[in-house]
């Protein structure tokens, strides 16, 4: 694996020692990697109501484009468990604001296998369905 995507790696586990999950325990850390070099990490945060927790996935993403992030090439997901993929919505949002990004998602053994946006949501609406 490229040292780069092994540096994203662990900025998402970093990142999973700061989410806020204490009814999952199930702790998420990701980091997004722009054409530019720049890493952006976010980490789950839970609330009572389950319908407004927000992804890691989906926070470092919304990290990045709040800070004017462009082009965005990579996104790492740890978990400790490993094998665990972005959720529906976060592959939506993955879609959308990271198109050609290679998504890396960590295992067991401490690899990391590599996806693209389209093949974890085919057929997924996104903007060019917008003007048909």
């Amino acid at each position: 694996m490229k040292k780069q995507y092994e540096e994203l790696m662990s900025a998402a586990k970093s990142a999973a020692k700061n989410a806020y999950a204490p009814y999952s325990r199930f702790q998420v850390g990701s980091a997004v990697l722009t054409k530019a070099g720049k890493i952006f990490i976010g980490a789950n945060v839970e609330n009572a109501s389950f319908s407004l927790t927000n992804c890691a996935e989906r926070a470092a993403l919304q990290n990045a484009v709040s800070n004017g992030a462009k082009n965005i090439t990579a996104i790492a997901v740890w978990t400790k468990s490993g094998g665990v993929f972005p959720c529906g919505a976060c592959r939506q949002v993955i879609l959308e604001l990271a198109p050609n990004a290679d998504i890396l998602i960590n295992n067991k053994t401490g690899d990391s296998k590599i996806f693209k946006p389209s093949k974890l949501l085919a057929s997924g609406f996104s903007k060019e369905d917008l003007k048909k």
